[in-house]
């Protein structure tokens, strides 16, 4: 079933620092702080991403961006 609650950070690659989600649901990992763009998150040429799963389309998708607490 998808949602909206952010995947855990234990589940992802050990080098993901931050986690956000694209208005279409889809969530990835970066491992550089990523940059938003009109269309979603992208990363910022510094670093490496993945795609973590996805959710449900969300219209607040700029306000998905976390940080790994231990960073």
């Amino acid at each position: 079933m998808k949602h909206n609650t952010p995947p855990s950070f234990t589940k992802a690659p050990s080098w993901v620092d931050w986690i956000a989600q694209d208005p279409d649901g889809s969530w990835w990992g970066f491992e550089a702080h990523p940059m938003i763009a009109d269309y979603g998150w992208y990363e910022n040429e510094t670093g490496r991403y993945v795609r973590l799963g996805d959710g449900l389309a969300n219209p607040q998708w700029r306000d998905s961006l976390r940080r790994r607490q231990d960073s």
